[in-house]
């Protein structure tokens, strides 16, 4: 018997319903940081926080790009 199984979640991701690993973290979603702010259920999440914070059920999480100019 395999002990690596793995089951899903479902968040929402821009507005949108997506479903993911239950062990995704912030970085597999966003993998790159630059030019990007991430907020999980209305908080702000630091890049350096990315690797290290999972997912859980019903999370929704805002990925907004930056652009210059006006």
């Amino acid at each position: 018997m395999s002990t690596d199984a793995t089951s899903t979640l479902e968040i929402t991701l821009n507005g949108q319903p997506r479903v993911v690993d239950d062990r995704t973290t912030l970085h597999e979603l966003v993998p790159s940081a630059q030019g990007v702010a991430v907020a999980v259920n209305g908080a702000v999440v630091p890049a350096s926080s990315w690797r290290s914070t999972r997912l859980s059920p019903g999370d929704v999480v805002e990925v907004v790009t930056a652009y210059q100019g006006g």
